[in-house]
């Protein structure tokens, strides 16, 4: 990935496709994570880890990266995982 265009000042970045682009996921139930990252990623090559828990055990974050092939691409992946309801928060 290559963004050309740091200053958040002047609009989006340009980034350069295909790149590799990285979700993190947080919610309560890894498997459930899980399952939506494969749902909203598929039928991209994907790779997800377990990122962290929480000290109590109760939240986790699950990693996925991607080779997304477009901005198109991109955004709808973002967009399911927004719509998942195990999905609490993404970054």
């Amino acid at each position: 990935m290559i963004l050309t265009n740091r200053c958040p000042l002047e609009g989006q970045p340009e980034i350069e496709y295909p790149c590799i682009w990285e979700y993190k996921v947080f919610g309560e139930d890894c498997a459930l994570l899980v399952d939506c990252l494969k749902e909203a990623c598929h039928p991209h090559k994907t790779e997800i880890n377990h990122s962290r828990s929480s000290s109590s055990g109760k939240y986790h974050s699950m990693k996925a990266v991607v080779e997304v092939p477009s901005e198109e691409v991109r955004v709808t992946i973002f967009e399911q995982l927004k719509q998942a309801s195990a999905v609490k928060f993404i970054l």
